[in-house]
């Protein structure tokens, strides 16, 4: 028989060689989760301290509103041609 045609099989390197496949991709995947983790936590955190910021301003804005209220706009009034003019 020629040899080509039944290699030998060596399943201890085979199995190795997957090994290492699948640890280099749950390392990478392991690295991904820890950037999207720490972006996530940088996120929460500036939209924690926006809210603050935003929350003490109303708060301000409130406060001056009651000392100094705002001026009352009058309307002016239109005067409208009447029908029985535009007859005439």
């Amino acid at each position: 028989m020629n040899d080509l045609s039944n290699p030998p099989r060596d399943r201890s390197g085979a199995r190795r060689k997957a090994q290492n496949h699948f640890e280099a991709a749950e390392t990478r995947t392991n690295l991904v989760k820890q950037i999207v983790a720490a972006e996530s936590a940088a996120l929460d955190a500036r939209t924690k301290k926006l809210r603050a910021l935003r929350l003490a301003k109303e708060e301000a804005d409130r406060a001056e509103a009651l000392l100094n209220p705002p001026k009352r706009v009058v309307k002016k009034t239109r005067r409208s041609i009447q029908a029985q003019s535009l007859e005439e």
